[in-house]
């Protein structure tokens, strides 16, 4: 372990359209010590071409391909590789702000808690700022994980000087694997820090929002049930509350998606009309 690294761990899976810009979130970041480990689980698209054309421009990226296996599988073969203190997981379509890793630092050093998360905003595909802001709170306990994941994947970062790398459980696939991962990170000591500031964004594309609900409300219940070890009736509560706590979060993004196809049904005359206003 080097200490004071960042090891940013990136899985990709045809992320050819975003990836630059991700990485380019990370090269500009404030804070200098890092080194960041894009896995490519199997692309098929032109992602590592991406890729490549960064590796010599900055030794601090480093690349590994393997069979496509999910997100869990290619983050874990990541934090094998990595070398820092601090572990951060990264999706390739989200973005840092500059000052992202040396504010989340700073805040692990002053609170001397191991892991921190922080707000964020969300973003369209095109990069376009989406209304509303997701607020993190200043104290996160592993009660406030156990209704739902509070820690927003792209804002987290672990410090494993104390207790050491943690992995994420494979059979988990590429749902809730990050979920189970920070849930790991505040069972260590509790409990994480919450960065009031806005330090991140993250994208929401069509295929995201359209993936299938029910499967993944199943997949919610379970991971409370075999994962959490929660009773029927404390899973069947927290779905509950993770269900309408999803929809507070992701309302500007439903209000909007609603709102487009609603124009696209209009009638062509009505829909001209509304165009013009």
């Amino acid at each position: 372990m080097k200490k004071g690294l960042v090891s940013i761990i990136t899985p990709c899976y045809n992320a050819e359209r975003y990836i630059a810009e991700t990485i380019a979130s990370v090269i500009s970041q404030t804070y200098p010590y890092w080194e960041m480990i894009i896995v490519d689980d199997g692309s098929t698209d032109g992602s590592a071409d991406v890729v490549r054309g960064f590796l010599s421009r900055d030794s601090r990226i480093r690349y590994f391909r393997q069979e496509n296996a999910g997100s869990a599988s290619a983050r874990n073969t990541g934090i094998r590789h990595a070398q820092g203190q601090y572990f951060a997981l990264l999706d390739a379509d989200d973005l840092w702000l500059p000052d992202f890793l040396a504010s989340q630092i700073l805040l692990l050093k002053r609170t001397g808690s191991i892991c921190a998360a922080a707000s964020y905003k969300h973003i369209d595909g095109n990069s376009n700022l989406l209304p509303g802001t997701v607020r993190v709170k200043k104290r996160i306990t592993v009660r406030d994980m156990k209704i739902r994941d509070h820690i927003g994947c792209l804002t987290g970062l672990y410090d494993c000087a104390k207790h050491g790398p943690l992995y994420l459980p494979e059979e988990l696939g590429s749902l809730r694997d990050d979920y189970a991962f920070w849930f790991q990170a505040v069972s260590l000591e509790g409990s994480a820090c919450g960065n009031q500031r806005v330090l991140a964004k993250h994208r929401l594309t069509g295929s995201r929002a359209s993936a299938d609900k029910i499967r993944i409300i199943g997949l919610q219940y379970r991971f409370y049930r075999k994962y959490l070890q929660e009773s029927p009736p404390e899973a069947a509560v927290n779905l509950i509350r993770w269900a309408l706590s999803g929809i507070l979060k992701y309302r500007y993004y439903y209000l909007g998606a609603f709102a487009r196809r609603l124009h696209d049904l209009l009638p062509g005359r009505f829909r001209d009309s509304s165009d013009a206003v």
